[in-house]
C-alpha cells in the first residue's frame, strides 16, 4: 500500500470524516484544527472564532485504490464552496472552505480542480474555496473522532 494526506476544511468536522470515511481508499481520518496562529488549540478556543483555525480533516488514503482528483470530487460535492465563512447553520471562520494542499502536485491538482468546478457552470456565486499550503494540523479532541459513528446521526453535509 502507498498512502498519502489530504486535507480539508468544509463546514462541520464531524460531516467532512463521515463523508470521507465512505470513501473506498481512505485508510484513516482525523479531525483537528488547521490554519491558525495558536499552538494546541482546543473546540473552545476555535469556537471563539479568535484562532484563525479552521475544523478540519485530514485523510490518509491508499493512493492504489483513490486519486487525489477524486477526493477533490468529493470535497467540493458534500459542502457549498459559494458561502464565506459558513456551511448550513455552522458560522464563522471556522467554518470556511479551504483545501490545504501538501507539495506542489496537489496545489496545482487544487487549483485546477476549482477553475473546472467554477466554470462547470453549476454556481451563480464565487467560489470562495481557499486552496493554501498545509500548516500544523492539531487532532480535535477525543470526543469529535468519529463523532457520528458514536453518537448516531447523519451528516450535516450535501450528499
Amino acid at each position: 500500500m502507498t498512502t498519502d494526506t489530504a486535507t480539508f476544511a468544509a463546514g462541520c468536522f464531524w460531516g467532512v470524516q463521515a463523508a470521507f470515511d465512505e470513501v473506498k481508499g481512505v485508510v484513516s481520518t482525523t479531525v483537528g484544527y488547521t490554519g491558525g496562529h495558536t499552538e494546541k488549540p482546543t473546540y473552545p478556543d476555535v469556537c471563539s472564532d479568535t484562532t484563525g483555525h479552521a475544523e478540519a480533516l485530514q485523510i490518509v488514503f491508499d493512493t492504489q485504490v483513490v486519486t487525489y482528483d477524486q477526493l477533490l470530487d468529493t470535497f467540493w460535492s458534500i459542502h457549498d464552496p459559494t458561502t464565506p465563512n459558513r456551511q448550513g447553520p455552522d458560522v464563522g471562520t471556522q467554518y470556511r472552505s479551504v483545501i490545504f494542499y501538501h507539495g506542489d502536485t496537489k496545489h496545482a491538482a487544487a487549483v485546477a480542480s476549482r477553475d473546472k468546478l467554477a466554470k462547470s457552470g453549476k454556481y451563480r456565486r464565487p467560489i470562495v474555496t481557499e486552496i493554501v499550503p498545509a500548516s500544523v494540523f492539531w487532532p480535535a479532541e477525543e470526543y469529535h473522532q468519529k463523532y457520528f459513528q458514536k453518537h448516531g446521526g447523519g451528516s450535516c453535509h450535501i450528499h
